[in-house]
């Protein structure tokens, strides 16, 4: 489990899944504003949202509905499920590869880094994801850190 996230353990561990406070510790443990947790929904095959954090209040009641189920393949949450593997953005603000979807940049963030979180049969079960008010390129082991929480969410979710 990543040493970013110290409380993560006991967290994980409570009689209750507090989805948010999992959420919060993991983004304050890279350094990151805001954060979503999707899991996929096994009747309609989407990624459903079970917290979120950081969203600007201003943005929150165009941007929820549009965030609350999410295709595989769609946006980075999508991407990072369709492809089994992490999805980052150094600005978010300025992708010109099209994995952000316009309206996600009406959140502001920029450096994006999302992962999906994996069963023991290699199911994609969710996604995590952070992000940075700031351009911010992840190094690979912040990646790695970010797998390992995603991997610790595999059991509870």
């Amino acid at each position: 489990m990543s040493h970013r996230c110290p409380a993560l353990p006991q967290l994980l561990n409570a009689p209750q899944v507090d989805w948010s406070a999992l959420l919060a510790a993991a983004a304050q443990g890279f350094d990151c504003v805001t954060g979503t947790i999707h899991r996929t929904d096994p009747q309609s095959g989407l990624l459903k949202l079970i917290a979120h954090q950081g969203i600007p209040p201003q943005a929150l009641p165009m941007l929820l509905p549009k965030i609350d189920s999410i295709p595989f393949g769609k946006g980075i949450a999508g991407c990072a499920a369709q492809r089994k593997e992490a999805v980052q953005l150094c600005n978010l603000q300025e992708d010109l590869g099209g994995v952000a979807k316009p309206d996600a940049r009406k959140t502001n963030v920029q450096g994006a880094l999302a992962v999906p979180i994996l069963g023991a049969d290699g199911k994609v079960l969710g996604v995590l994801g952070v992000g940075k008010m700031q351009p911010y390129d992840f190094t690979q082991a912040e990646i790695d850190d970010l797998a390992a929480v995603a991997s610790a969410l595999a059991k509870v979710i």
